[in-house]
């Protein structure tokens, strides 16, 4: 193949460098001037900037001095620069327009996440486990304590017949009358003797002549210190069978017999052996009492009475 139009009567196969050989300018090539150097050949050449998109073209920038930066026209915030044309602005395009994300509108936010209920939950959170971890401390110090002095949840029937500390506190402070058998008052028929050893009372002296129908001894109590239950401790002596007398209180018979049991096991007779003591539980009222023991029909009253002490509640000791 030559140089220069190889018959292919088309502007692809001219040679745009054909004006340089012999047979080129033979067949009329010529160098370039707006086209390939072939009479009738496509124009290509255009100059830059030179095509147009609807748009004014923006002037040339002047050419910086060396080592300074050209400076570049500016366009106002947010517009697009001259130089620049958007594709949808060029003549025939398609107008194009953009969608509103889900959840978000122009004026403001919605259906987007609830932060405010994210933020509730995550309080509620928070509060729950420094709850747990206080409830966490308290019962670890519980079990820390040493509960071997403390009475159970469910008394026992023997706990549930002791006083209160405190109302055994304070009548031991006040200390509650106490009262040896030569202070008491003697029914008829009875007398005191301290023939008998093992009497308590001052001088040895105890109650004899109990021993008959009628017979009784008397007790004016002062100073109780509130109205409740107390317990009535009698040291007495017996011998061989047990014994039981009437208790009367205000005036007025309370409850069953007074036990006085042969609890020292002392043989008929013995009565030096025989001392020991009983108790019952009568209900006083504040300020003065009137306690008596005596013997009705129907009693059996073969003692030597000694002395006659209150505590406060229902106890044993």
């Amino acid at each position: 193949m030559t140089s220069g139009n190889n018959g292919a009567s088309t502007p692809e196969d001219d040679d745009p460098f054909g004006y340089l050989y012999a047979d080129g300018q033979a067949n009329g090539a010529q160098p370039p001037s707006g086209g390939y150097g072939y009479p009738n050949s496509v124009n290509r050449v255009r100059s830059v900037g030179q095509r147009q998109y609807g748009q004014q073209q923006a002037p040339t920038a002047p050419t910086a001095a060396y080592g300074q930066v050209p400076q570049q026209p500016q366009g106002a915030y947010g517009q697009p620069s001259a130089h620049y044309a958007a594709p949808e602005t060029f003549p025939g395009s398609a107008p194009t327009s953009q969608q509103p994300m889900p959840g978000y509108s122009g004026g403001g936010r919605s259906g987007g996440p609830n932060t405010k209920g994210l933020l509730i939950g995550a309080i509620a959170v928070v509060a729950a486990v420094v709850i747990g971890i206080s409830v966490a401390m308290l019962g670890g110090d519980d079990d820390k304590k040493d509960t071997g002095n403390e009475a159970g949840a469910s008394p026992s029937v023997s706990q549930s017949a002791q006083p209160s500390a405190s109302s055994s506190g304070e009548a031991d402070a006040k200390e509650l009358p106490k009262i040896d058998a030569k202070a008491l008052n003697l029914g008829t028929g009875v007398t005191t003797a301290s023939d008998v050893e093992g009497a308590s009372a001052d001088g040895g002296v105890y109650v004899s002549g109990l021993n008959q129908t009628g017979a009784s001894v008397t007790w004016n109590v002062n100073g109780i210190p509130e109205s409740g239950a107390y317990t009535l401790f009698a040291r007495y002596s017996t011998a061989d069978e047990d014994q039981s007398m009437t208790l009367t209180v205000n005036g007025k018979q309370f409850g069953s017999k007074v036990n006085f049991g042969n609890f020292a096991h002392a043989k008929d007779g013995d009565f030096a052996k025989g001392w020991t003591k009983t108790y019952v539980w009568p209900t006083l009222n504040k300020g003065t009492n009137t306690i008596s023991v005596s013997c009705q029909d129907g009693d059996k009253c073969n003692i030597l009475l000694d002395q006659f002490w209150l505590k406060a509640g229902q106890v044993k000791n």
